[in-house]
């Protein structure tokens, strides 16, 4: 059977499958990209800004048929699958408008006579390998900055959306551009592993595992390709003061469930100074019990649906198990029923407990006690990765103190779900390599070319 199938999480039940590309058809696409690259390369910035933006209007268009797509794929809500497709007609619109500052020259003051620019100049062909928890988003911020500086795409969506990667095609094709520019690849990891190799490949990015990251690193890094790594996060939400600790609790509701809690910077380890915990504690354990599991095709919307898969709920059980085992102690629980997996709320993980530095993927939150401030920021920048993190505090100088001691790529002060087009995306350690959106995001796969001019 191909890899590449819909299975709905919800009911178990295959509803399509698509073939794996045939070693023939890999050729063809690596034959039209370098063609597409020669002429796209060459196109005018303001020609390439106007397709994507008409990309980003069919978007906005289509927004609830590619939200009913990915209810299919992977269980998301209708409500927030809807939203995924608008909020990814606004990153490509971002790009679109921006396409004069990403594409400039930038002038250097130089020491000596003459002038100096950097001009970005475009790399070629890029594999984009993308996950399955936001099957537009992940597109449209990979694709989106990478088309305004004429590269061209070759994407590799994940196995278990392969309806929303050719409903993607649909709107690039639509939208009217050129044949090569941008094509969806349905690859085997083997035929991934021989795109990146390929010559005509100027670079690879990817969004997923750790254990996937390291694979494409290793192959990119033998054949000298650039390579651009967006990995897990274990995001820790510190409660250091509050004057209105129900709303930091629905902030860290919010934080802990949106997306059923599968997105790599989801607050995961809640971190609660003593004089607060309790409350927090009771607060939350009764919010996080209020999200139960509910039907993601309904308009109710519900924030939690099934899991994406019924493999992602039984990891995720087998997590929660363990940790139990060796001692945490379970302040909220529940029977997983297929890939339907309710919030769970663990306390009492230590440093001895795998789940101590695992990545929970989905809506199971660890609380933990500290007595101060010091010992809170201790034990958030106590992980492998360093993707997001959250800290609540009234006292604007402390907040700027812990924002500068952790160790993350990103840190969000007395706010969640703030990801906006023009804020970068992106960590460090464990959590990656690169950053994506924002203008930061237009610099990862250009050559930053120096003309220098005597006088």
């Amino acid at each position: 059977m191909t890899a590449y199938a819909v299975v709905n999480p919800a009911t178990g039940e295959t509803l399509a499958e698509y073939p794996t590309f045939t070693d023939v058809e890999v050729e063809g696409a690596l034959a039209r990209a370098a063609a597409g690259f020669a002429a796209w390369s060459a196109t005018p910035p303001a020609e390439r800004a106007a397709l994507v933006s008409r990309a980003a209007e069919l978007l906005r268009e289509r927004q609830r048929e590619l939200g009913e797509i990915i209810v299919r794929e992977m269980g998301k809500p209708i409500g927030a699958a809807a939203g995924e497709a608008d909020f990814s007609a606004d990153i490509l619109q971002f790009y679109a408008d921006n396409a004069e500052a990403i594409t400039a020259d930038r002038p250097i003051e130089i020491l000596g006579d003459g002038s100096a620019v950097i001009r970005p100049t475009p790399l070629g062909a890029l594999l984009g390998i993308m996950p399955w928890n936001f099957p537009y988003y992940q597109v449209a911020r990979f694709a989106g900055p990478n088309l305004i500086n004429g590269n061209v795409i070759l994407l590799k969506h994940a196995p278990q959306c392969p309806e929303s990667a050719e409903a993607l095609q649909a709107i690039f094709d639509d939208a009217g551009f050129p044949e090569g520019v941008y094509q969806n690849v349905r690859l085997s990891n083997e035929q991934a592993a021989a795109v990146i190799a390929d010559p005509r490949v100027a670079g690879v990015s990817l969004t997923g595992s750790e254990r996937a990251g390291a694979a494409v690193a290793e192959v990119a890094g033998r054949h000298l390709k650039k390579v651009a790594l967006e990995l897990g996060g274990s995001d820790p939400f510190l409660v250091l003061a509050a004057d209105d600790l129900d709303r930091v609790v629905a902030d860290a509701v919010v934080a802990r469930v949106d997306n059923s809690g599968q997105a790599c910077n989801a607050g995961k380890r809640f971190i609660v100074v003593d004089a607060l915990y309790d409350a927090f504690a009771e607060k939350f354990v009764a919010a996080m019990a209020e999200q139960q599991p509910g039907d993601p095709a309904a308009d109710g919307n519900p924030r939690v649906g099934p899991l994406s898969s019924l493999a992602a709920a039984e990891r995720l059980e087998e997590q929660v198990s363990r940790a139990i085992a060796q001692g945490a102690t379970p302040l909220l629980q529940g029977e997983r029923d297929g890939a339907w997996f309710p919030p769970h709320v663990l306390a009492d993980v230590t440093p001895e407990m795998d789940a101590y530095r695992e990545e929970l993927f989905g809506p199971v939150a660890v609380l933990y006690r500290v007595k101060d401030e010091a010992e809170a920021i201790a034990l958030a920048n106590d992980t492998p990765f360093g993707l997001g993190s959250y800290v609540y505090t009234t006292d604007p100088a402390q907040a700027e103190r812990v924002a500068d001691a952790i160790q993350a790529g990103m840190v969000y002060v007395n706010i969640v779900a703030a990801d906006s087009p023009e804020l970068p995306f992106g960590g460090i350690r464990r959590s990656g390599t690169s950053r994506e959106l924002g203008l930061l995001a237009a610099d990862e796969f250009v050559n930053k070319k120096l003309i220098r001019i005597g006088a």
